[in-house]
């Protein structure tokens, strides 16, 4: 090339270079500008820390108490005037939660309802910790949409894939969230599986050499005790066959007083142990949620995320990606977006396929690969996952591909 031309091409390479990142930063600028409007909780400390003051002094506790996940457990708030002498309700907030909690439980932990704006009526704490009237609307929502009754083989066991299973502990959660799956499981006592049953389930898994992942979960895996889930693990452990461990919490967003040092300890005798947890909000990912995952981090557990898609929560690309991006900041990793399932008593928070794509289409692109997780929905019955995504290919034949670049752009790729 000789010098004059060279000199031409770089000079339009240049043009071009910043042509295009002036596009960029215009796609960009709408997410940017929406950040004023999405709270996300590793900057709204000082109204936690308010929140945190009016529940200890309601409940007379000292400080250092918010830190004991024994007392976060005994003080979880179940009632309505519990509630209102914390919050101020008004009589009809009030009779409806009462209404709602005769026919469905509920319980929030102090830690967690330190994380709600009152002021908010649409707030992300609040709708996804107190009940509402729109609870007892739904006459069309399933009580066990995933069949998991009919997919139990033996005592606590939920099976659905060729090489892994479900183990089910418990029913005890740190709060009982309005979408939950296994509402159904809650009743009105918090009980875990007896020893006898859990035994029975590991025997199921020894018996079954293809099986190679087990997923501890409930109810909230981690609310058993210290002495269960360490004796649970060394069992699992000792299965040749099991190569990985997977425990299912929530405890890092509602309660992560549970991540103790002692806790930590035995986690880290059982590599490789995999934890998912669901952080469905910004605002979820706070100083203390970063705290207990470090404290994860150090035993070598190896955290995913779970959300689910929540009508009215988070089912705005905005949302989703600032979620996304916050997690990543914790160190972890955006795993699953979940469709929110037909349970009863939950038709409110379930969005359309449409919200849930539209979603994914303003991920893909717009942010780290890292945080794109992948939409799922689940099959009626037991049907297992199916992914969701926006449509990329257009064609397909022996010769050629043609795609849809994540910018809308037509992309024709040849294939030898």
């Amino acid at each position: 090339m000789a010098l004059e031309d060279k000199q031409i091409y770089e000079e339009l390479s240049n043009r071009y270079s910043i042509l295009r990142t002036e596009e960029l930063k215009k796609k960009i600028e709408p997410y940017l500008k929406s950040l004023e409007t999405i709270p996300a909780g590793l900057k709204s400390e000082e109204l936690f820390q308010i929140n945190k003051n009016n529940i200890l002094a309601y409940f007379k506790a000292e400080p250092e108490k918010w830190n004991d996940w024994h007392w976060q457990l005994k003080h979880r708030i179940t009632d309505v005037e519990t509630l209102d002498g914390i919050v101020g309700l008004s009589a009809v907030q009030k009779k409806e939660i009462s209404k709602v909690g005769r026919v469905y439980r509920w319980a929030i932990s102090p830690y967690y309802l330190s994380l709600a704006d009152f002021s908010n009526p649409l707030d992300p704490v609040l709708m996804q910790g107190l009940p509402t009237g729109m609870e007892l609307e739904d006459d069309k929502g399933e009580e066990d949409p995933m069949a998991e009754a009919l997919t139990s083989p033996a005592p606590c066991i939920t099976r659905r894939y060729p090489d892994r299973l479900i183990i089910n502990v418990t029913n005890m959660c740190g709060m009982y969230c309005r979408h939950c799956q296994r509402r159904r499981n809650i009743g009105e006592i918090d009980s875990h599986k007896n020893r006898q049953d859990l035994s029975a389930a590991l025997a199921y898994v020894r018996e079954n050499p293809e099986i190679r992942d087990v997923l501890i979960t409930g109810g909230d895996a981690l609310l058993l005790s210290d002495e269960t889930l360490d004796w649970l693990l060394n069992e699992l452990h000792q299965i040749p066959h099991v190569e990985i461990k997977r425990l299912g919490t929530r405890v890092p967003v509602t309660l992560p007083a549970r991540i103790t040092d002692h806790l930590v300890n035995i986690l880290a005798k059982y590599p490789p142990l995999y934890l998912n947890t669901q952080f469905n909000h910004p605002i979820e990912v706070t100083l203390e949620a970063k705290q207990a995952v470090d404290r994860l981090i150090s035993a070598g557990v190896i955290l995913g995320n779970q959300a689910v898609l929540l009508k009215g929560i988070n089912n705005h690309p905005n949302i989703m990606k600032k979620l996304n991006q916050e997690l990543l900041k914790i160190r972890v990793r955006p795993y699953y977006i979940f469709h929110a399932k037909n349970i009863k008593g939950t038709k409110h928070f379930i969005p359309s396929i449409q919200e849930g794509l539209a979603v994914m289409e303003h991920l893909r692109g717009y942010t780290s690969g890292l945080a794109v997780p992948t939409y799922i929905i689940n099959a009626p019955k037991g049907g297992g996952k199916i992914p969701l995504l926006p449509q990329y290919l257009l064609s397909l034949n022996e010769n050629k591909a043609v795609f849809r670049s994540w910018e809308g752009n037509v992309v024709h790729y040849e294939t030898p």
